[in-house]
């Protein structure tokens, strides 16, 4: 059997700690291997035990989450930081991809979300509900960024629909079935756009997408 998904909990509410272990103990596949509560605890808790992934809350004493998580994803390879909200305004999600999270679980909705999102960012995939595409790209054309110059001149047709589906939210599995390729032909392409673009995170695809215009409203 597969290596369970190991996890770090960050919150400073330990009530709210005990609840998401208990959720996650109880899935086969996922072990909780620490927890903290504050962003400082956070950094040091993620660098000595090396999770797959750290479930992060945004508002806490002393060093807040999103500079927790910017820190882990800068100095830590190999973790992803899926961030546990109660905002859903694209200020705050901007605000995760800026600081190299892997996406965003609401708070209301982590007993039916969390697991699967987990799952998701351990595969190095972006999570990010539905809406949340639309949300970020009206979030860019109020802030009426500037395009680089002809950046998605060095992609190719195919490439751009991989990097368009990533920031769209969906897996290379799913990505696969739609253009009727393997998923590792998505990750290889996914890679390849990567290398081209000189990104180091999954979620730079998505600000790079939305950024570039290629994502736009259907």
């Amino acid at each position: 059997m597969p290596e369970p998904i190991r996890i770090v909990l960050v919150d400073d509410h330990a009530v709210l700690r005990a609840g998401l272990r208990a959720l996650l103990d109880a899935e086969p596949d996922m072990v909780v291997v620490g927890e903290a509560g504050t962003g400082e605890d956070a950094v040091e808790m993620a660098s000595a035990v090396r999770p797959d992934v750290v479930v992060m809350d945004l508002s806490m004493p002393g060093m807040g989450g999103l500079e927790a998580t910017r820190t882990i994803t800068r100095d830590i390879p190999g973790v992803s930081v899926l961030v546990l909200t109660m905002h859903e305004e694209e200020d705050y999600l901007l605000a995760v991809l800026d600081a190299g999270g892997s996406g965003y679980v609401t708070k209301s909705g982590a007993d039916r979300d969390l697991t699967r999102a987990i799952r998701t960012v351990a595969g190095d995939e972006v999570f990010l509900y539905p809406a949340a595409a639309k949300l970020l790209l009206q979030g860019y054309r109020v802030r009426g960024e500037a395009k680089e110059a002809d950046p998605l001149e060095q992609l190719s047709e195919r490439e751009r629909e991989v990097m368009a589906l990533t920031a769209e939210g969906y897996s290379s599995r799913e990505i696969g079935k739609k253009l009727f390729i393997s998923p590792k032909t998505v990750d290889t392409y996914r890679a390849r756009i990567m290398e081209k673009l000189r990104l180091t995170h999954r979620s730079q695809l998505v600000h790079f997408a939305l950024r570039t215009g290629l994502l736009k409203d259907e």
